[in-house]
């Protein structure tokens, strides 16, 4: 757990450190190019692992892996933008939750089998450990190569060319003094919070219950949570597309508030819980899962909106550094209040943030956009 543990925190910051430069660099040479590199750097990171016989190689090899995250992270939102048109930007980015979702199943139901395959074909546990590795590799550097061949070379370039990339950075943070920009801001830290919260805090709470009051092996307990988790997961998936045709039809900001309304309910009602395993504890997950990806596509759908074209790519990328600045507070604040409080004190922390970024967005709601066209237009909406 230590292990794994400091592998986490030094990934999120290579993602916080990295994530705004690869969006001020997509604004100079394009998106295509970034994207590419990303692939390649998970490609890289993930065939490092492989080789690993110690702790500095994991090291190595994870800070690679998630300076190609925080690549793709920004880009994935950056293209959604430049290739789909406004109106249809929410339907986009639902199908995007979507295969984030067959993504996480893809992994759980195939790619972790991986090792057991290679044994029983014949393999010691160290070469399955490393075919693992070097599959996975493979496949993601095939993708990187179908982006980079796939994708259209970027318009965007022209803007920046003579711009410092530094000083697209500070006019992407500084873009956060519009009101609108600073709610989505704050949004991403509570998309990516939730994420953290639910797949680290919930497992904990489940291992500690069911270890101390149903007399449950922590395997037992955590496999039996394992599966209250997968109906949370299957509810974002399936609520994936209602949110993204729901955003294309509403206010944006209205449309976010409805998913923070979701997450505050979800994560608010876990302070009257103690079982991990009972229907009401089912409820608050299924809802925590819808809000999530409410949340992820209302606020990227909002963020892809405001932004400027000029500066589409830097404004993601702060707001993707918002989003792993969230999962750092999330694991931080999360770990003092499940040990000095309660077990659910991660869940109510975020659910409060929640409430607090659904007031300033309600309050937001009734103000105008901006002077942008498009925020004009969807001020109209």
């Amino acid at each position: 757990w230590v292990v794994s543990g400091n592998l986490n925190f030094w990934g999120e910051i290579v993602i916080i450190v990295t994530v705004g430069l690869w969006g001020s660099l997509s604004d100079r040479i394009g998106r295509r190019l970034v994207t590419a590199a990303g692939f390649v750097l998970i490609a890289a990171g993930i065939f490092m692992y492989g080789f690993a016989r110690d702790i500095p190689g994991l090291l190595i090899g994870r800070v690679i892996y998630s300076a190609g995250i925080a690549a793709i992270s920004t880009m994935l939102i950056t293209l959604m933008a430049d290739y789909v048109s406004n109106p249809s930007r929410g339907r986009a980015t639902g199908y995007l939750g979507i295969m984030n979702g067959l993504g996480a199943m893809t992994a759980a139901l195939f790619l972790l089998k991986l090792p057991a395959m290679f044994k029983s074909g014949g393999m010691d546990a160290e070469g399955a450990a490393f075919a693992t590795y070097a599959t996975m590799a493979t496949v993601t550097l095939a993708i990187g190569v179908v982006m980079f061949f796939g994708l259209r070379g970027g318009r965007q370039a022209f803007h920046s060319r003579k711009t410092p990339m530094l000083r697209q950075l500070r006019e992407g943070i500084a873009e956060g003094r519009r009101p609108i920009i600073a709610l989505a801001y704050s949004a991403s830290f509570v998309a990516r919070g939730n994420l953290a919260v639910v797949g680290t805090f919930f497992t904990l709470w489940a291992s500690v219950y069911g270890s101390s009051e149903l007399g449950m092996t922590s395997a037992e307990a955590i496999k039996k949570g394992g599966g209250i988790l997968a109906i949370s997961y299957m509810a974002s998936l399936l609520s994936a597309p209602l949110f993204g045709m729901m955003v294309d039809r509403m206010n944006r900001v209205s449309a976010l508030a409805i998913s923070l309304l979701v997450g505050a309910t979800g994560y608010g009602s876990t302070y009257w819980l103690q079982d991990p395993f009972g229907l009401p504890a089912i409820a608050s997950l299924v809802l925590i899962g819808m809000a999530e990806v409410g949340c992820i596509i209302t606020s990227g759908v909002l963020i892809a909106e405001q932004a400027p074209d000029r500066l589409r790519g830097s404004v993601v990328g702060v707001f993707t550094l918002t989003g792993a600045i969230g999962i750092l507070v999330a694991s931080v604040v999360g770990g003092y209040l499940f040990d000095h409080w309660q077990q659910t004190g991660p869940f109510v922390f975020f659910g409060l943030i929640s409430a607090a970024v659904l007031l300033w967005a309600l309050l937001l709601r009734g103000r105008p956009a901006g002077s942008s066209a498009a925020m004009a237009a969807t001020a109209g909406r």
